[in-house]
């Protein structure tokens, strides 16, 4: 818990620039890096026309959700950031339950960081970074929540916050992301709050137990997942006794 510490982050350390339109906020971000920005910036925008998600894909960004990327610098030394998506994923369930009415659907993430609502997902997030010429390594945290629109998407059953009872706008849940991600940033503090941040994202974790298929570049594995290890791989247990971790996938249920 953070009561008892002094805070290292608050909401005063974060800066906001909301634009109508953008090829994508990731970019946006990266630009700003480029040219010389101290970060702690995040940029919203109420459309993107080159939207993307993992591994290239086409990310529909039309107006109605929110569409927000934070750009940090130097954030935490090179070893220690394999963790941060699992805070980000924390912090996004945070401001997503804010919105949600009581009797929602399950609202939980599936690894490692898809917001999924009664198994239907709500939200994507895309994590890059860059080093750059002045030796700084810039970090960009995208993220795009289904607020009203609900896109099609071939690979996953998706949903939107309207679906479930929400009213909140994209800039309601903004305001909670934008609280919550300066909280869970200061208890991950540059992954030194690893052990706290996996604590609470298995909490929250969905199929922990389940059969699942990770689908990797090259292959297909399928088995029980076993959950995650203390630094937030996948740990995934094929039979026989063997557990195979896995640092980045896409993982289906079964």
């Amino acid at each position: 818990m953070v009561s008892d510490r002094r805070r290292r982050i608050s909401l005063g350390d974060f800066r906001h620039e909301a634009l109508s339109e953008t090829s994508s906020t990731n970019s946006e971000c990266l630009a700003r890096a480029r040219a010389g920005d101290p970060g702690n910036l995040w940029v919203t925008a109420e459309r993107q026309t080159g939207g993307r998600g993992r591994r290239g894909r086409l990310w529909v960004s039309e107006r109605g959700n929110l569409y927000a990327s934070l750009l940090l610098i130097d954030p935490a030394p090179m070893e220690r950031l394999g963790s941060l998506p699992l805070a980000v994923a924390v912090a996004v369930h945070q401001a997503i339950r804010q919105v949600l009415p009581p009797g929602a659907e399950p609202l939980e993430v599936k690894w490692p960081n898809d917001i999924l609502i009664g198994r239907k997902k709500t939200c994507g997030i895309l994590v890059e970074g860059e080093q750059l010429p002045d030796c700084r390594y810039a970090l960009i945290v995208g993220i795009g929540i289904n607020v009203s629109v609900m896109p099609d998407n071939p690979l996953y059953p998706v949903t939107c916050l309207r679906q479930h009872a929400s009213a909140a706008s994209p800039e309601e849940l903004f305001a909670h992301l934008f609280a919550a991600m300066a909280d869970v940033l200061d208890i991950w503090d540059q992954g030194r709050g690893i052990a706290e941040i996996t604590a609470r994202w298995r909490t929250i974790a969905c199929g922990i137990g389940e059969k699942i298929t990770v689908n990797l570049p090259d292959r297909s594995i399928s088995g029980q997942f076993a959950g995650i290890d203390d630094n937030g791989l996948l740990m995934l247990d094929t039979g026989a006794g063997r557990i195979i971790p896995i640092a980045a996938g896409d993982v289906f249920f079964r």
